[in-house]
C-alpha cells in the first residue's frame, strides 16, 4: 500500500521507466530469437523440415499459458519477487537450449523460455501502477517501446550471432543477459505487494467472467489481434518474399528485419497524445494505416527497385500502427481497475497474441498456395475486418465502462 501511495504523490522516475523498457525488450526478444534459426536448429537436433516449426510453435503456446496462468498472479503476488523468479527460470530453459543435444530437450526448453518470458506482462503492469494517472500513458508507452524494439531486433541479432559463431551462443548469451538482468531487478525494483482478496483459483475461475463484463477490453484486444496478425502474417511471408523475388541472402534479410525497429518510434508517441484524449482518432488512423501497407506492395508488386522500396515503407507503417495502437489498447484496459490489472493485461495480451500466431499460420499457407498475392490479400483483409468493427463502437461510455471486480 505504500507504493501505491508513492505512486499516487510522485509517478514514476525516468531511469526507472528506462530500466522496464529494456528489462521488456530483453526477455520478449526470448520468443522471436529462433524465428530466424529454426533451419540451423532443425539441423543440429534432427528435426525435419516439417517438425521444425514445432521450435516456434511451443515457444507461442507456452508463452499464451503465461499470459492466462502467471501473469494474473501479478494480482496476488509481490511483483519484484514474482519477476525475479520467473527470470530464473528462464536462464535454466536458455541454458538448457543453448546445451540442448537432441530435439526433445530443445523444444521443451522452447515451451519453458516461452512460458517465463511473460514476465515482461508483469512488469508493464508494473510500471503503469507506478505512474500518476497524467503520466500513464506516456510510462506504458515508453516500455512498451522496450519490448517492441525487443521483439523486432530479435530476429536479425540471432542471425548475425549465429552467422558469426553459431545458434548456440545465442541462447547462452541471451541466458548471460536475463541472469544479469535479474540481478538488476531485485536490487532497483521497489516491491509491490497488491492486497489479495481472492484465491488464486477464484483469480483464475474470474478470467471469463471478467472479460464477459468488460467490453473495452474485448474491443481493444480484437483490434489488436486483427493488425497483430497482419503484423506476423508480413513476417512470416515477407522473407520468403525477398528471397524468392528479389533474391536476398540470409544476411540481406536480416537487415530488411531491421526496418521494423523504425516502427518503435510509434509507441512512446501514441502514448503521450492518449494522455490528451486522442485515443480514438489516433486507432482509426493506426487500422487505416496497417490497411495501406498491406494495399500498396500488393498492388504494386514485381522485380523493380520501386516495389522493393513500397515493401520496405509498408514494413515501417505496420510496425507503426501495430506498436502504436498496443499503446492504445493498453492504456485503455489498465485504465479499467488497478485490483485486476494482471488480469486484465493477461487476457488482453492473450487474445491478441493468438491473433498474431493465426496469422504465421495463415502466413505460411497462403505463401504455399498463392504467393505473394494471395498472402498480401488476406493481410489486407485483417485490418479490414478491424475497420468494419470500429464501426460497431459505441463511444466513450463504452471506453471507460469499467467492470465489477471480484
Amino acid at each position: 500500500m505504500r507504493t501505491e501511495q508513492k505512486v499516487m504523490d510522485g509517478g514514476i522516475s525516468r531511469g526507472l521507466m528506462f530500466l522496464l523498457a529494456a528489462a521488456c525488450g530483453l526477455i520478449a526478444a526470448n520468443l522471436y530469437y529462433a524465428q530466424t534459426l529454426v533451419g540451423p536448429i532443425g539441423a543440429s537436433t534432427g528435426l525435419s523440415a516439417g517438425a521444425a516449426g514445432l521450435i516456434v510453435t511451443l515457444t507461442q503456446i507456452g508463452y499464451v499459458a503465461g499470459l492466462l496462468f502467471i501473469v494474473p498472479l501479478g494480482d496476488i503476488v509481490e511483483n519484484r519477487r514474482l519477476t525475479v523468479v520467473s527470470l530464473a527460470v528462464a536462464v535454466a530453459a536458455l541454458i538448457a537450449a543453448a546445451l540442448a543435444p537432441n530435439a526433445p530437450l530443445f523444444l521443451a526448453a522452447s515451451l519453458l523460455i516461452g512460458t517465463a518470458s511473460v514476465v515482461a506482462q508483469v512488469l508493464v503492469p508494473f510500471a503503469a501502477s507506478l505512474a500518476s494517472e497524467a503520466q500513464r500513458g506516456r510510462a506504458v508507452g515508453n516500455v512498451m517501446s522496450g519490448l517492441l524494439l525487443g521483439i523486432m531486433l530479435a530476429r536479425p541479432v540471432a542471425s548475425f550471432i549465429a552467422g558469426i559463431w553459431s545458434w548456440p551462443w545465442v541462447f547462452a548469451a541471451s541466458a548471460v543477459a536475463i541472469a544479469l538482468l535479474a540481478v538488476l531487478l531485485s536490487r532497483k525494483l521497489p516491491e509491490r505487494r497488491p492486497a489479495p482478496s481472492v484465491s488464486y483459483g477464484k483469480l483464475i475461475r474470474s478470467l471469463l467472467p471478467l472479460l464477459a463484463r468488460t467490453p473495452a477490453l474485448r474491443r481493444r484486444a480484437l483490434y489488436q489481434a486483427f493488425l497483430f496478425g497482419a503484423f506476423s502474417l508480413f513476417w512470416t511471408v515477407a522473407p520468403l518474399h525477398l528471397a524468392d523475388t528479389y533474391g536476398m541472402s540470409q544476411q540481406g534479410i536480416a537487415w530488411f528485419a531491421l526496418v521494423g525497429v523504425g516502427g518503435a518510434v510509434a509507441a512512446p508517441i501514441a502514448g503521450r497524445l492518449a494522455d490528451r484524449g486522442w485515443s480514438r482518432p489516433l486507432t482509426w488512423l493506426a487500422l487505416s494505416v496497417a490497411l495501406l501497407s498491406w494495399l500498396l506492395p500488393h498492388f504494386f508488386h514485381g522485380h523493380s527497385t520501386v516495389s522493393l522500396v513500397l515493401l520496405f515503407i509498408s514494413a515501417i507503417a505496420l510496425d507503426m500502427a501495430v506498436s502504436g495502437n498496443l499503446v492504445l489498447g493498453q492504456r485503455v484496459v489498465y485504465a479499467l481497475g488497478s485490483e485486476a490489472r494482471g488480469r486484465l493485461n493477461g487476457l488482453f495480451m492473450s487474445i491478441f497474441f493468438i491473433g498474431g500466431a493465426v496469422g504465421s499460420a495463415l502466413g505460411g499457407w497462403t505463401y504455399a498456395h498463392g504467393g505473394w498475392q494471395l498472402a498480401s490479400l488476406i493481410g489486407a483483409a485483417l485490418p479490414l475486418l478491424a475497420i468494419l468493427y470500429a464501426f460497431t463502437e459505441k463511444g466513450r461510455r463504452e471506453i471507460e465502462a469499467k467492470p465489477a471486480i471480484n
